[in-house]
């Protein structure tokens, strides 16, 4: 081939559009919803569970996060199917159903501690869409991995065979609320990023609205819906030693660092720790945990916000003693220079007038977590700090 038939070959192949599949399967992963496992419900057997998972982040692609990670025997998986939800209940949106593979296989076994990732499953998904991610089990396979608090109605059809693809979502007459088996979600997308809030019941939403997504990470994806917010908030969870699941150190990796496109962790937990029993008093225990969740960050080249931890003056297991320690701890968060950025909800939500409490309007009424108003405030504090 002669020079000018070569140069006209290459300047044909620079300039030919690429096909749309190979356009698409180059964007980046981009997680849009997390929850966090957070430990064990009683299998269904013979049943599909649809759950409702509100995504922050849209994209023309998906992918999805399965679990058996609390599980004592392989999880099999009859079908999993994937739809955009109509309206407010199981429907599915019409056109929208894909059916979920696994290597191209349409059914798969997760064994006991392990999690799984389904093929790309090739739909749109806009922003704040509800996906609905139904699992059909149809053994007994010991106990279920899941979300505890779900704070959305999530639908079971006890007699499961061949209902898994039904877009009528009128055979998932059971509701549920807890999230069944499912804990991710990523898209593929252009130009967006992932934000994982990593805490305990503060952060898992406890105290907001039922069915309305208003968790503060909700609230933060509000702010930017390029931004993927990941909600790896248990409720119960602890920095130093286990609780309600692992410790925050051990399940950092699966629940923040290893998901898909995550740029910034944000760090709300110790009130836990001080609570507990035995009582962390030590604010240098605090500190290095703290720095070493920051160093384990820093080397997936992810940075780290800190946010302080918030009032609870009024709540049972408040005293003077936990009130000085959660004094000290955030000294550190706030002057200590471990994070990147802080956050300061203490500032944000404490009453001026009794600085130990939280301000009343948001105060759900436990004196604990966080009304609606509150976790916006907490939302627009880490908005706030979030490094651009």
């Amino acid at each position: 081939m002669g020079y000018v038939a070569r140069f006209l070959t290459v300047l044909l192949l620079v300039l030919t559009p690429a096909p749309a599949w190979a356009t698409e399967a180059s964007r980046p992963w981009t997680g849009t919803w997390e929850a966090a496992p957070s430990g064990t419900a009683p299998a269904l057997p013979g049943a599909a569970i649809r759950n409702v998972v509100h995504l922050s982040v849209g994209g023309r692609s998906l992918r999805l996060h399965l679990s058996n990670r609390f599980g004592t025997a392989p999880l099999r998986l009859g079908a999993v199917t994937v739809a955009l939800r109509h309206g407010k209940g199981a429907d599915a949106e019409p056109g929208t159903l894909r059916t979920a593979t696994f290597r191209h296989a349409p059914t798969a076994e997760i064994p006991p501690g392990r999690d799984l990732l389904t093929d790309p499953v090739e739909l749109t998904v806009p922003p704040a869409a509800d996906l609905l991610v139904t699992v059909l089990t149809p053994d007994d396979s010991g106990p279920a991995t899941q979300h505890g608090t779900a704070l959305q109605t999530n639908y079971v059809a006890l007699v499961g065979a061949g209902h898994a693809a039904d877009v009528d979502g009128s055979a998932f007459r059971t509701p549920v609320s807890n999230w069944y088996y499912v804990t991710g979600v990523d898209v593929r997308a252009t130009g967006a990023r992932a934000v994982v809030a990593f805490g305990d019941s503060l952060t898992d939403g406890h105290g907001s609205t039922h069915d309305a997504n208003h968790r503060w990470p909700d609230l933060l994806a509000e702010r930017d819906r390029r931004l993927g917010v990941l909600n790896a908030g248990v409720g119960g969870n602890r920095l130093l030693r286990d609780g309600t699941g692992p410790s925050a150190l051990a399940r950092l990796d699966a629940d923040a660092l290893d998901r898909a496109g995550v740029r910034v962790l944000v760090v709300l937990e110790g009130v836990n720790d001080i609570n507990g029993n035995p009582a962390a008093t030590d604010a240098a225990a605090f500190a290095d945990a703290y720095r070493t969740l920051v160093s384990r960050a820093h080397a997936r080249g992810i940075r780290v916000v800190g946010v302080t931890l918030t009032p609870y003056g009024g709540y049972p297991a408040h005293t003077a003693a936990r009130e000085a320690v959660r004094q000290r701890v955030n000294d550190f968060i706030r002057t200590g220079g471990a994070f990147d950025a802080v956050a300061d909800a203490d500032a944000a939500l404490r009453d001026p007038a009794d600085p130990v409490r939280l301000l009343p309007r948001y105060d759900p009424g436990d004196h604990l977590h966080f009304s609606d108003e509150g976790m916006r405030a907490v939302a627009d504090a880490v908005g706030r700090a979030l490094p651009r």
